[in-house]
């Protein structure tokens, strides 16, 4: 009886958390600041409860309130919470000299993915290359995890159905959209092929290269990318790179083998 009423106790819901953190979630994926009745909207909120967690948030330093427009956007207190986990994330650690590597050899951007909460891709690890253009990543970046090459993998693996995928894909915001169709096909290729390509959709002159890397359970949970200017990629270059990439992979899911990691 005492071991079901343990199992009970941690399966319960805690309303306030769970919306507190749906919040955060939003403003953090939201460009501009947020009115608090459309976001309660968006989130299936009584706005009254909306605004209630709101203010506890900002007296903690996690939103930002604009007294003039009567908006919210997420706060600079998420930082040191966010510095922390991407510190003491075993895999960032792990993949950090092997990026730089990466990075230098092809005068490429390489960033490592993982993901964050619902349809989101969070960068965990990333090494700029030392052209003089360098593309504007940073540690922490937040998208859609739908979206570019990585967002391809993410289709090609996450078990979602066609009626998802398409909801999903009407949000996304790309530079030279893809048609659904053409996506989809595009998203069969990165399966059976293990790595995606993303040439000038998401950013205009731009390509993008990932490979998927997956759980024991065989869920992709992070991805490996390499990020640069097209016109610098030759001809050969990106398969070239989506092999280096590859290797890379399997590089570190065997030291994570041997590690037991």
């Amino acid at each position: 009886m005492a071991e079901n009423d343990t199992r009970q106790t941690a399966k319960r819901q805690v309303p306030a958390v769970t919306r507190a953190l749906a919040i955060l979630r939003f403003l953090a994926r939201t460009p501009e600041p947020v009115g608090v009745n459309p976001m309660a909207r968006e989130l299936g909120l009584v706005p009254s409860t909306c605004l209630h967690i709101l203010r506890v948030l900002q007296d903690e330093g996690m939103v930002d309130f604009d007294s003039r427009t009567k908006r919210y956007s997420i706060g600079i207190g998420i930082l040191p919470l966010a510095r922390a986990a991407l510190q003491k994330n075993a895999f960032s650690a792990l993949i950090q000299p092997m990026l730089t590597d990466l990075s230098a050899r092809f005068g490429v951007t390489a960033i490592a993915t993982q993901l964050s909460g619902p349809g989101q891709m969070v960068v965990v690890a990333l090494s700029q290359s030392n052209l003089p253009f360098q593309l504007q990543v940073e540690l922490g970046s937040r998208f859609p995890s739908l979206i570019s090459a990585t967002g391809r993998l993410f289709a090609a693996f996450s078990g979602l159905d066609t009626a998802a995928l398409s909801e999903e894909f009407a949000r996304l915001v790309w530079d030279h959209p893809p048609s659904f169709e053409d996506w989809c096909s595009e998203v069969d290729e990165a399966r059976g092929r293990g790595y995606a390509v993303d040439q000038g959709c998401y950013i205009s002159g731009v390509t993008v290269v990932a490979v998927p890397i997956f759980n024991a359970g065989g869920e992709m949970i992070r991805s490996l990318v390499a990020i640069g200017i097209t016109e610098r990629l030759g001809e050969g270059e990106v398969p070239r790179l989506a092999r280096a990439l590859i290797s890379l992979r399997d590089e570190i899911e065997n030291m994570q083998i041997e590690t037991g990691s």
